[in-house]
Formats: structure tokens, C-alpha cells, sequence
């Protein structure tokens, strides 16, 4: 298992259209993927997990994954989330 904390630098954090990104990028590898923040942790792969731990700017996450490429989910769901969802 790889995990790694990131801030969430995007205006409006992980609303809909970005969580919408980070779960369709999440569903491309084999590897389970955990969202957490604070106590709660998601499947990374449901966005209503997603959406429902209310992730704003300048809050700390954790991504964690397990399976046959998980360091490959955890670089590229860190770099979707460092580029701000490209808004």
C-alpha cells in the first residue's frame, strides 16, 4: 500500500466537475483508491464518496492505493490535483 498527503490548491476544491476528474482518473487503474480526510475515508472511485467529504481549497488529503500500479495511481491523482483540475 502508497500514500501521500496533498493540499487541494483549486479555487473551489473538489466540487463537482473536479471530483468528476479525480474519479475518472481513479477508475483507470486496477489498484483500489482511498480518498481520506480527516477520519472519513472513500472509495476514490465513487463520486458520491468523493463529493461527500466536502473537500475545500487549502485542506489536506490523503490518497492511498493498493494493487499491481499503485505508485503509477498515486503520482498521476497528486499531479491532476498540484495542476488545480486545470481550471
Amino acid at each position: 500500500m502508497v500514500e501521500k498527503n496533498v493540499t487541494i490548491v483549486n479555487q473551489d476544491g473538489l466540487h463537482a466537475s473536479p471530483a468528476t476528474l479525480f474519479v475518472q482518473k481513479a477508475v483507470g487503474f486496477k489498484s483500489y483508491v482511498w480518498l481520506a480526510k480527516d477520519a472519513r475515508e472513500v472509495n476514490a472511485k465513487s463520486l458520491l464518496g468523493v463529493l461527500s467529504l466536502g473537500i475545500a481549497k487549502g485542506q489536506n488529503i490523503t490518497i492511498k492505493a493498493d494493487g499491481p500500479d499503485e505508485a503509477e495511481a498515486i503520482e498521476a491523482l497528486e499531479a491532476l490535483i498540484q495542476s488545480g483540475f486545470r481550471e
